[in-house]
């Protein structure tokens, strides 16, 4: 049997996912093609490249990512993010889809022709990138004869890239609809509204899945949270070993 994983944007939560696949794991599921986008287009990368969760983690918390930004003054952003190219570099040096050992799919949008566009082959850094430029905040990629903006911004769970390659379907989506925590800054208020203006095409994206991944405490987490990295990962583990423990799978015996 082959199983998928589906990974959704979501800035910060994004972060949540690290700790969602641990306790995957930790059941025994391993994962045969993973499609992802925004933050959990680096999740999926850094899982299919062959790090632990917890490797991630410690990356994660140990990176300092401001200083790769700049101003993107008089540009199309706030700032230009192709600079981080180079931490993913250090991370994957092969810098290719070719090296990960589970294959993956990443999907960012074409802000000109307004397609989606995806990516599995070839050059990996600046895809990435391009899937979590979040429209406003950061300046397009041009990659690939594209401008490229968030994967989220048409398809924020892309289920459709690998759903009939697998058999059985995970997806995890770390943007609950229901904020228990109000909005700071324009840019929140930004991202949020793309994500509402998407709410039904991502919900009945997650109902294809067999397995819906969803953890509620989430909503407490702005996109911005990265100082709060431990927490959230704790949250995607919790959730996801009580949610496992709860129903039926065909990896309920495995471990």
């Amino acid at each position: 049997m082959k199983t998928g994983l589906v990974l959704s944007g979501g800035g910060a939560r994004g972060i949540a996912h690290i700790g969602v696949i641990k306790a995957l794991q930790g059941h025994g599921i391993v994962f045969d093609k993973i499609s992802a986008t925004s933050s959990g287009a680096f999740v999926g990368a850094m899982i299919a490249y062959g790090y632990t969760p917890d490797e991630i983690l410690e990356k994660l918390i140990e990176t300092k990512f401001f200083p790769y930004l700049r101003p993107g003054f008089g540009s199309t952003g706030l700032l230009h993010i192709r600079r981080i190219e180079t931490i993913i570099c250090q991370y994957i040096p092969e810098n290719a889809f070719e090296s990960l050992k589970i294959p993956l799919v990443i999907n960012a949008t074409d802000v000109v022709s307004g397609e989606e566009v995806l990516f599995e082959t070839g050059e990996l850094a600046l895809p990435l990138l391009a899937s979590c430029c979040i429209p406003g905040l950061f300046s397009p990629i041009k990659f690939a004869g594209h401008e490229l903006v968030d994967g989220g911004v048409l398809n924020n769970l892309p289920v459709e890239s690998i759903q009939n390659e697998v058999d059985y379907l995970i997806g995890s989506h770390c943007n609950p609809f229901n904020l228990d925590k109000p909005l700071k800054g324009t840019t929140e208020i930004i991202y949020r509204s793309l994500i509402l203006a998407m709410h039904s095409k991502t919900r009945e994206r997650l109902l294809r899945c067999n397995l819906q991944i969803e953890p509620p405490e989430l909503s407490k987490f702005s996109l911005f949270d990265f100082r709060k990295a431990k927490q959230l990962f704790d949250v995607g583990y919790r959730f996801t070993n009580q949610l496992l423990e709860g129903v039926s799978t065909p990896f309920k015996y495995l471990t």
